[in-house]
């Protein structure tokens, strides 16, 4: 199995908690409001990094995230967007295995039309009475298991 850590709404802030949780990780998809190069230097010492800008990736710093990315991880497809409200595509239509979004905060997962759609929810500064989490995909040939950890 590959493992993918998966993290999003980080605003700026890697948590001790997420970088020893995301340890192990084949790969790390970061799916926006990243907040500074610092956080993605934290998470390239992990393992490699591919990232999309969110809402609050503004500027110089933002541009260099694209909006939206695919993945392939062990012959499977996994579209990333920040803001799952915005998809402009048909997911399983377009062949994707797994949508991964943040942007809520709310960790999230559901199966629609045999893709997976999944939202770690914020590995950030606390927000409202929300979770602190971030999670990982474990990608076989037949399947992808899914999970999702509180920090806080």
């Amino acid at each position: 199995m590959t493992i993918v850590g998966v993290i999003s709404d980080t605003h700026g802030l890697v948590r001790p908690e997420a970088l020893e949780y995301l340890a192990g990780s084949d790969i790390i998809i970061h799916a926006g409001d990243i907040g500074s190069d610092v956080v993605i230097r934290n998470l390239q010492a992990v393992c490699p990094v591919v990232a999309i800008r969110g809402n609050i990736d503004k500027g110089s710093f933002g541009g260099q995230f694209p909006e939206t990315e695919v993945v392939e991880v062990g012959g499977k497809l996994i579209y990333m967007i920040h803001n799952i409200d915005e998809i402009d595509l048909d997911p399983a239509a377009a062949g994707f295995d797994v949508v991964v979004y943040g942007h809520s905060h709310m960790p999230k997962s559901e199966t629609r039309e045999g893709v997976l759609y999944f939202n770690p929810g914020s590995a950030g500064p606390r927000r409202f009475k929300l979770p602190v989490a971030l999670g990982k995909l474990h990608i076989g040939d037949s399947e992808i298991i899914h999970e999702t950890h509180v920090i806080a």
